[in-house]
Formats: C-alpha cells, sequence, structure tokens
C-alpha cells in the first residue's frame, strides 16, 4: 500500500512539473498576415520596360566578352575568330502564368560575322517560365523553371544561315544563358531580399515585413501576404492576436495603378502598442498653471505649497491605443493617466487623472513611407483617478487640464511619427500617383513604381 502512495505521488508530481514546464515555454508567435500587396499586370509590364535596357547591357557583356582562350593563348582556328559585334534587345515581355509562375520573353537582334567581313544580322529568341519560391531562411527567390532559347539567321541563302547558326552556336553558351535568365531582370535575388529588411520607425523601434508563403500567380496581379513583427531595441515584440484574419482584398480587375498595397486594422494598432511599449508615448505636457493658479480652484493644493511652484503634468498610456478604421476615416483612441504635480527636478504628484482622447488621423505616403499625422480632436472625456487634494468634479478637472491635454497630446504624437512609417517596398523603387482609401478594417494604397534616377 505504502509503495502504491509513493507511485501515485511520484506520477503526480512528474504531471504537476510537465505543466509548470509547459507554461514557462515560450509562446510561439501566430503567423498571420496583417498587410500585403498586388502587382498588376500594369506593373509587370513596367518591370519589363525597365528591365530592357539592363537586359541588354548585359547580353551585351557576356555575348560580347572575348572569350579567354583567344585573349592569351590565342587561337589558329580560323572558325574560332568569327564573334558577334553588337547585341540589341527588340523586345521584352512578361506575362503571368495563373497558379505557376511568370512567362518572360526576349528577343534579341545579333550581328556576327568572321573578321573583315560584313556582320550579318541573327535573332535570338528566349522564351523561360519563372516561378518564386520561399527559401529556407524566408526569403523569395526567383527562380527558372525552364528556358527555350531559338536562334533565326536572316539571310535567304540555306547554307549561309546554317553557317551562321553554327557559329553562333559557338560563341553562345546556351546553358549559362538560360541559368542567369533571370539575372536580365531588374529583380535580382539580392533585391527581392530588400523586402525582409529591418527599417526604423524610431530610433528604438524597426519593423520588419516577412513573407508568409510564396506569391499567388493570377489574372488579376501577383498577391503577396505578409506579416510585419515589430521590434523594441532589437527585440521582436508579441503584439495581440488580431481578433478578425486579415486577407488581401478583392481587386477591381480594371486596376490603373502598377500596385495595390493593402494594410490591416490590426497592423496600424499594434503599430501604436510597439510604440507604447518603447514607452515612446510617455510625455511631458507643459502648462501654464502654477500651484498658486491652481490652488483657487483647488483649495487643498494651497495647504501642500507654502511657495508658488510651476505645475507639470506627465502623461502616460495606462492601456494599448486602439487605431479604427472606417469608410474614409482613420482615427485614434488613446487611453491616458495623466499625473498632475508641482517641483522639478524632483515632481511629486498629487492628482491623476484619467483621459480619454479621440483624434483622427491623416494618412499620406512620401517616397515609401507612410506618413500619419493626427487631425482634429474629435472625443476627449477626464475623470478622476487619484487624490491627495480631495475629491475635485469632473468640470473642473476640464477647465484646468482638458485644453493642454488636447493641443499637446497629438502634437507628441506627430512628433513621435514624424520620419513615417517604411512601407513594404524594394530597393531601388520608389512610389508616384499614390493615394490612399481608408476602407472599414483596412487601408488600400493604390500607386505606380518608379525606378530610382540613381539606377535609371
Amino acid at each position: 500500500m505504502g509503495k502504491a502512495n509513493r507511485k501515485g505521488s511520484a506520477v503526480l508530481l512528474l504531471c504537476t512539473m510537465s505543466a509548470i514546464l509547459a507554461l514557462l515555454e515560450p509562446v510561439q508567435p501566430t503567423r498571420a498576415p496583417d498587410c500585403g500587396g498586388i502587382l498588376t499586370p500594369l506593373g509587370l509590364s513596367y518591370l519589363a520596360e525597365i528591365s530592357k535596357p539592363h537586359a541588354e547591357v548585359a547580353l551585351r557583356r557576356d555575348l560580347m566578352a572575348r572569350r579567354a582562350s583567344d585573349l592569351f593563348l590565342g587561337s589558329a582556328d580560323p572558325s574560332s575568330r568569327k564573334r558577334i559585334t553588337s547585341v540589341e534587345v527588340a523586345e521584352l515581355w512578361l506575362s503571368i502564368i495563373p497558379e505557376a509562375g511568370l512567362r518572360l520573353g526576349i528577343e534579341v537582334e545579333l550581328r556576327i560575322a568572321p573578321l573583315h567581313a560584313v556582320p550579318m544580322p541573327v535573332r535570338l529568341s528566349i522564351r523561360a517560365d519563372l516561378h518564386v519560391d520561399m527559401g529556407p531562411d524566408g526569403n523569395l527567390q526567383l527562380l527558372t523553371s525552364a528556358c527555350r532559347p531559338t536562334v533565326r539567321a536572316k539571310s535567304s541563302r540555306e547554307a549561309e544561315s546554317k553557317s551562321f547558326r553554327s557559329i553562333l552556336d559557338k560563341e553562345v553558351d546556351v546553358d549559362k544563358l538560360c541559368l542567369d535568365v533571370s539575372k536580365l531582370l531588374l529583380l535580382p535575388n539580392e533585391q527581392l531580399m530588400s523586402l525582409t529588411a529591418l527599417f526604423p520607425v524610431t530610433p528604438s523601434c524597426q519593423l520588419q515585413y516577412l513573407p508568409l508563403a510564396a506569391p499567388v500567380f493570377s489574372k488579376q496581379g501577383i498577391a503577396l501576404s505578409l506579416q510585419t513583427t515589430f521590434l523594441v531595441a532589437g527585440a521582436a515584440v508579441p503584439v495581440p492576436v488580431s481578433p478578425v484574419p486579415f486577407s488581401m482584398p478583392e481587386l477591381a480587375s480594371s486596376s490603373t495603378s502598377h500596385l495595390i498595397l493593402a494594410l490591416s486594422e490590426h497592423f496600424y494598432t499594434s503599430l501604436y502598442f510597439t510604440l507604447e511599449r518603447a514607452g515612446a508615448f510617455n510625455m511631458t505636457i507643459p502648462s501654464m498653471l502654477t500651484t498658486a493658479t491652481l490652488a483657487q480652484k483647488i483649495t487643498q493644493v494651497g495647504s501642500l505649497y507654502h511657495e508658488d511652484l510651476p505645475i507639470v503634468l506627465s502623461a502616460a498610456l495606462r492601456s494599448s491605443p486602439r487605431v479604427m478604421l472606417e469608410e474614409g476615416r482613420a482615427a485614434l483612441k488613446l487611453f491616458l493617466t495623466v499625473h498632475i504635480g508641482a517641483g522639478s527636478p524632483d515632481f511629486q504628484s498629487f492628482l491623476s487623472v484619467s483621459a480619454d482622447v479621440t483624434t483622427g488621423l491623416q494618412l499620406s505616403v512620401s517616397d515609401t513611407r507612410m506618413m500619419i499625422s493626427t487631425a482634429a480632436i474629435e472625443d476627449a472625456e477626464l475623470s478622476l483617478a487619484a487624490s491627495n487634494v480631495g475629491l475635485v468634479p469632473a468640470a473642473v478637472l476640464e477647465e484646468l487640464f482638458l485644453a493642454p491635454v488636447c493641443q499637446q497630446v497629438p502634437a507628441w504624437m506627430d512628433d513621435v511619427l514624424r520620419e513615417g512609417v517604411h512601407l513594404p517596398h524594394l530597393s531601388r523603387f520608389t512610389y508616384t500617383d499614390v493615394s490612399v482609401v481608408i476602407h472599414k478594417d483596412y487601408v488600400l494604397v493604390p500607386c505606380n513604381l518608379k525606378l530610382q534616377s540613381t539606377m535609371a
């Protein structure tokens, strides 16, 4: 009987310890999108257009480079003295293969001839199927699925055409060309990796956009869902889980923009949540009041201070801010505790006030950053939280402290986000022709892409 009790006690202890250890295990972050974007067929056409001169430079470098054997060893074989004398990309296009990837088409005009002979025009056609995968590091990779180069010599004489095709076969390394075909676009994998770069928000806060899966290809465009990781002092902040799952909204097929970004209400709320955790919204509110003027309204203040001292308001968030998105409107609701006291640097609070403030938000885009600023105060309510100077009516609190709170809190918020918030983007590109459309629960940002002038 004793052995059975000891055995039962040991099992109970083991179960209890297992339960405790389970509670101590770190909670894995929920993988759910809070933003994303759709590259439209027009945007894809723009990428093809700006890739054309880049592809021409790359092909000219690869096809016209003299072989190492020619440079160092020389060659007695006359056929090896044939060469490509010019390379011109006549066409470059990209199209979407629904549920699969992209098709790349390139038409290249070449001129090839023996030394001291008139070059002959040759057409090199490249058709390649591309797809995007997620690498083990979570970055996107543009890969070649299939590649089909063909050559046509522009000669009416069959024998001459075959001769030049044979020359071209010796001059062009088809396997290498197909292996590197994706690099002919202005979207090398190094640039796709720039999407997941760390972007600063404030000196202590950063954000990072992480793809949750490879993009989805459809007639509507290329859709990519992203999850934002917010960091404070280099450590990820576990933001609250969104009560409403976010998915990319359906878009009209007639979109005239290159790219449409979508940011959920949860994205904005998580941003303010992170800034609150970083202490960015702990503020000192200037006031024109002194202990003497305050004593005229709250008599017990006079018994605390026998000399006239400036009144200081110190505010902090008592709970997380909340962003509300409705059709055509964005608002921020703040839940503050304002401590009122005197003395500097030895601040001593004698009164605490709860302040619930709702302010409108104005959203715009500059370059690749979302600019967020406060608009008019829509609602503000003060109530007594704690007092060492007796009961203070709400009307007196509002008379004394409502104006400085409503003036200074929005100004502080604007200063914190004065540099804006980086939107998902690739390096070398900026956004133009931008509009911001606020819907219930999400914001759409239709825009066009523009290759930065330094890379043009």
